[in-house]
C-alpha cells in the first residue's frame, strides 16, 4: 500500500476587493482568522491562515484585493501588499465572484503572469448566480486568456466545492515537512487580531466612506491573571468622522466597543477591559510617514 506523502506549501488567495477572499479563508480554515465585511478594501494585510491536516500543512495567504483607480498612500500599499504575495508561494487561487471582464481583471491577469506560478481560478459566489447556463461559456472564454491550472466554481459562504479546491491544491503542493506548529493556525499577534477585529466592527456600523479613512492603534495591552485590558486608538481623518464613530451621546462607540469585547473574551478567552478613543490625524491614509507609524509595514 503506497503511503499518502506529506505535502506544505503557501497558496496566496487574490482578486478584486469584496470577491470573498477571506471568507474563503475563514471556511478553508473551519475558524474566522480574517475579518470580513461587505466593504470592498476590508482586508489591508497579508494574513497567513495555516491548516494542518495528517496529510498535509497548507499556509494560505489572505491579501487586500486588487484594485485600479486609488492614488492614495494607502491604496498604493493595498496593491503592493497583494502583489509581493504573489511572489514565493507555491499556488495562486485567484477569487472571482462575477461573470465580467474588465481592465481591473486584465491588470490582475498581467501580475499573475509575471509572477509565473501554477494559478487556479475559483469562481465565487456560484450561489448568486441565477443562470447557471451563463457558467460554462464564461469558463470557456476566460480560459483563453491564461492557462490556469484548473478552474473551479465555489461557494466560500456556504462551502461548495471546498474540499475538490483542498483536494485540487494538494495536488499542486510539493512534499515537504511542517513548517509551523501542528495547533497553529496564524502567524498574527493577539494584538493585531484585536485592532482587526475592532476595525470590523466599525467597518459593519458605519457608512460607505468612512470605513476607508479609519485605522486602530493599540497604546497598551496588559495581560493580568483574570483579565485582559486594552486601550486602544480610532484614527479617523477629519473632525467630522470622529463625531460619525462616536454617536449621539457616545452611543455609537459603546456599541462598537461592547462587540468588539465580546469578539475578543472569545478569541483570549479571558475577560476583557476595553478602552476606545477616538483622535484624529489629518489625511493619514495620504502620508506614507503616517502609515508606517499606524503599523503599515513595506512602505519603507
Amino acid at each position: 500500500m503506497t503511503k499518502t506523502p506529506f505535502k506544505t506549501g503557501f497558496v496566496a488567495l487574490i482578486g478584486a476587493p469584496n470577491a470573498g477572499k477571506s471568507t474563503l479563508l475563514n471556511n478553508l480554515l473551519g475558524q474566522k482568522i480574517s475579518i470580513t465585511s461587505r466593504r470592498p478594501q476590508t482586508t489591508r494585510h497579508r494574513i497567513l491562515g495555516i491548516k494542518t491536516t495528517d496529510h498535509s500543512q497548507v499556509v494560505y495567504v489572505d491579501t487586500p484585493g486588487m484594485h485600479l483607480g486609488g492614488k492614495k498612500a494607502l491604496n498604493k500599499y493595498l496593491n503592493k501588499t497583494a502583489d509581493v504575495s504573489m511572489h514565493g508561494v507555491d499556488v495562486v487561487v485567484w477569487v472571482k465572484d462575477d461573470m465580467k471582464w474588465d481592465n481591473n481583471d486584465i491588470s490582475i491577469l498581467e501580475k499573475l503572469k509575471e509572477a509565473n506560478v501554477p494559478a487556479v481560478l475559483a469562481i465565487n459566489k456560484i450561489d448568486k448566480i441565477s443562470d447557471k447556463e451563463v457558467l460554462l461559456p464564461f469558463i470557456q472564454k476566460i480560459s483563453l486568456e491564461h492557462k490556469f491550472t484548473s478552474i473551479i466554481p465555489i461557494s466560500a459562504l456556504n462551502g461548495k466545492q471546498l474540499d475538490e479546491l483542498e483536494s485540487l491544491l494538494f495536488k499542486l503542493l510539493p512534499e515537504g515537512e511542517l513548517m509551523y506548529p501542528e495547533d497553529q493556525i496564524t502567524d498574527s499577534s493577539e494584538r493585531f487580531m484585536t485592532t482587526e477585529i475592532i476595525r470590523e466592527k466599525l467597518i459593519r456600523r458605519l457608512g460607505q466612506e468612512i470605513p476607508h479613512a479609519i485605522t486602530i492603534s493599540i497604546d497598551q495591552y496588559k495581560v493580568e491573571e483574570k483579565i485582559t485590558r486594552i486601550y486602544a486608538v480610532i484614527w479617523v481623518e477629519r473632525d467630522g468622522q470622529k463625531n460619525i464613530v462616536i454617536g449621539d451621546k457616545g452611543a455609537g462607540l459603546k456599541e462598537i466597543g461592547t462587540q468588539a469585547r465580546k469578539d475578543l473574551e472569545e478569541m483570549l478567552d479571558t475577560k476583557v477591559y476595553l478602552n476606545l478613543w477616538v483622535k484624529v490625524k489629518k489625511n493619514w491614509s495620504d502620508n506614507e510617514r503616517d502609515l508606517i507609524s499606524l503599523g503599515y509595514r513595506g512602505m519603507e
